[in-house]
C-alpha cells in the first residue's frame, strides 16, 4: 500500500502554527509498483490509458478478445521499454469470467474497465437477444469483473477502480435506447463500489467520454449530417483525441487521487453542458 506523506490528526494542537508544519509535495502520478488491469485495451481509450500508465511505470495487463492482436499490443509496449503482458477473455461469456480471471496473479491494484459496445438503435428496432447481449458485454459482465477484482483488493487493503462510462450515461437520445441505459448502471456501479469498498483503501471513481476520435466512432465522425453538429455543439469545437483521457485516467490511478471516491469526471470539453 502507497505511503501518504500527511494524515490529519485532529487530535493534535490546534494552536500549531502553518509556518512550523512540513510543506507539501507535489502530487505524484508515478505508477511504479502497480499492476494495472485495463479491458477492452488493443484499441481506442482503453489503449491510450493502457500506454500512459506504461510509461508511468506500472505493469500493464492488457485484455481483449483477440490473441493476435493482443500479442502485438504487448509486444509494442515491450519493445518500448515497459513491462506487459495480457488476459484474453471475451467479456460477453459472464459465466466464465470468474474462473478465467483467477488464472490472473498477482491481483491487479489498478482496474481500468473500458470495454464496451454500441447499438445506436431505437426501442423499436431492437430485439429482446440484442438487449439481453448488449448489456451483458457493458453491464453485467463489468459488474462481475470489478466485484471480484474488489474483492481480491481488499485483501490488499488498495487499489483503484476506475470505469469509463460516457456523457450518455446521465444522458438520453431518442434512437439511443439501451447504451445509455447500460452507462447509467455503470454509474450506479461506480458509487456502489465507492460505498462498500472505500474502507479498504479502495477508490471506485468513473469517467465519462464525450465525442472522441475512436475507431468506434468514425461512422458517426465522416456522417455528412451527424459529424458537424457534434463539433458545432461542442465549446471547443472538435473532437477530442484518445490521449486526452489519459490525464483524467492517470489522476485516478494515482496516490494524488486519494480522496477522491464515487465521482464521475466528465471529459467532454462542455458538450453535456450546452443545449
Amino acid at each position: 500500500m502507497p505511503d501518504f506523506d500527511e494524515v490529519v490528526d485532529f487530535t493534535m494542537d490546534t494552536k500549531l502554527l502553518a509556518s512550523d508544519a512540513q510543506l507539501i509535495k507535489p502530487p505524484s502520478f508515478d505508477l511504479h509498483g502497480q499492476r494495472a488491469l485495463i479491458t477492452g485495451s488493443t484499441q481506442g481509450l482503453g489503449w491510450a490509458i493502457a500506454q500512459v500508465y506504461a510509461a508511468s511505470g506500472a505493469h500493464v495487463i492488457l485484455h481483449g478478445r483477440n490473441e493476435q492482436r493482443l500479442a502485438c499490443r504487448q509486444r509494442q509496449l515491450n519493445e518500448a521499454g515497459y513491462p506487459a503482458s495480457f488476459w484474453q477473455h471475451d467479456l460477453s461469456l459472464v459465466d466464465e469470467i470468474e474462473n478465467s480471471f483467477n488464472t490472473l496473479a498477482p491481483t491487479p491494484s489498478i482496474l481500468v474497465n473500458a470495454v464496451g459496445v454500441r447499438l445506436r438503435h431505437g426501442f423499436s428496432e431492437v430485439s429482446s437477444a440484442d438487449i439481453i447481449s448488449h448489456l451483458q458485454t457493458n453491464l453485467s459482465a463489468t459488474v462481475i469483473l470489478s466485484k471480484l477484482v474488489a474483492a481480491k483488493m481488499a485483501r490488499d487493503g488498495y487499489g483503484r477502480i476506475i470505469t469509463l462510462s460516457s456523457i450518455a450515461g446521465s444522458l438520453a437520445r431518442s434512437g439511443d435506447a439501451i447504451y445509455p441505459i447500460a452507462k447509467h448502471g455503470l454509474e450506479a456501479m461506480v458509487r456502489a463500489l465507492a460505498v462498500e469498498f472505500g474502507s479498504d483503501g479502495i477508490t471506485s471513481n468513473g469517467i465519462a467520454p464525450g465525442t472522441f476520435a475512436t475507431e468506434s466512432n468514425q461512422l458517426l465522425a465522416s456522417d455528412p449530417v451527424n459529424g458537424p453538429l457534434v463539433v458545432g455543439r461542442n465549446p471547443l469545437g472538435r473532437w477530442a483525441a484518445p490521449a486526452e483521457i489519459t490525464g483524467p485516467a492517470l489522476f485516478l490511478a494515482s496516490t494524488s487521487s486519494s480522496y477522491v471516491n464515487g465521482h464521475i469526471l466528465v471529459v467532454d470539453g462542455g458538450f453535456s453542458i450546452t443545449f
